[in-house]
């Protein structure tokens, strides 16, 4: 979803059309931001998986979807779609609406499974996820 910011006219020119990002993609937006990285399917095994409540295990849902095998690059793909608010960490709230990221239609994680994520992630202690330790938890 983008909003469109409208400049002054210069030079006799209509108006100039810039777009910015907003936090909340739709589904479209999803599939395109994680085309080439991940497999549509693979999402949807996943998903399926851990539709549960108290179900998300965050080394099976990462081999499920494909995440363990790919690059470092890729990697960074993915955690740069997680971090919504582009502050360069994944924190607790974020976490909480992980599997959404994925499918607009997922569930979010319980406390419990958002609390043993971060857990499992945040090796500094920081009470985030950085890029480093989203790549190690994923390869781990």
């Amino acid at each position: 979803m983008e909003k469109m910011v409208e400049a002054a006219p210069d030079r006799g020119c209509s108006s100039i059309h810039r777009t910015e990002p907003t936090l909340a993609p739709n589904t479209t937006e999803l599939k395109m931001a994680f085309a080439g990285v991940l497999k549509e399917a693979d999402i949807t095994a996943a998903l399926e998986a851990c539709k549960a409540a108290d179900s998300f295990n965050h080394k099976t849902f990462f081999s499920k979807i494909g995440l363990s095998s790919k690059s470092a690059e890729d990697l960074k793909k993915a955690f740069e779609i997680i971090d919504q608010d582009k502050s360069g960490f994944i924190e607790e709230d974020e976490l909480k609406l992980f599997l959404q990221n994925f499918s607009a239609s997922a569930r979010a994680l319980t406390d419990a499974e958002t609390k043993a994520f971060l857990k499992a992630g945040d090796t500094d202690g920081d009470g985030m996820i950085g890029v480093t330790e989203f790549s190690e938890m994923i390869k781990g």
